[in-house]
């Protein structure tokens, strides 16, 4: 059984809003790549993370569990996280782990760079 795989690409959108596009599997398997980028950005100073789930194949519990994570990290630090491209089925998801009271969501990756100017 293959182990289940996340590849993370984080890029600079504007000053202090950085975007980290998940590509693959969301699971506990994820941890490293996660929350190496969530570090590199917070030391190059974001003051805003944008989640792209555009290329996501798959998310689990351990998946939720990483976001609560970065979430907390996130709070100490006083970085604003939202999620942007998300399919209906993950955003019920978020919606029943309240999830989306603490990470805002849209639609797209511009209406997210809008709200955080």
């Amino acid at each position: 059984m293959k182990k289940p795989e996340l590849k993370v690409n984080l890029r600079k959108a504007q000053d202090s809003v950085f975007v980290i596009d998940l590509l693959g599997e969301v699971t506990s398997f994820g941890e490293g790549p996660l929350m190496e980028a969530f570090k590199q950005a917070s030391e190059d100073g974001a003051q805003a993370l944008i989640f792209n789930f555009r290329d996501l194949e798959f998310m689990n519990s351990g998946g939720i569990g990483l976001l609560v994570t970065v979430l907390i990290r996130a709070n100490r630090q006083g970085i604003r996280l939202s999620a942007v491209e998300l399919n209906e089925h993950y955003r019920r998801i978020f919606e029943l782990t309240s999830l989306n009271e603490a990470i805002h969501i849209f639609e797209k990756e511009e209406e997210a760079l809008a709200e955080v100017v």
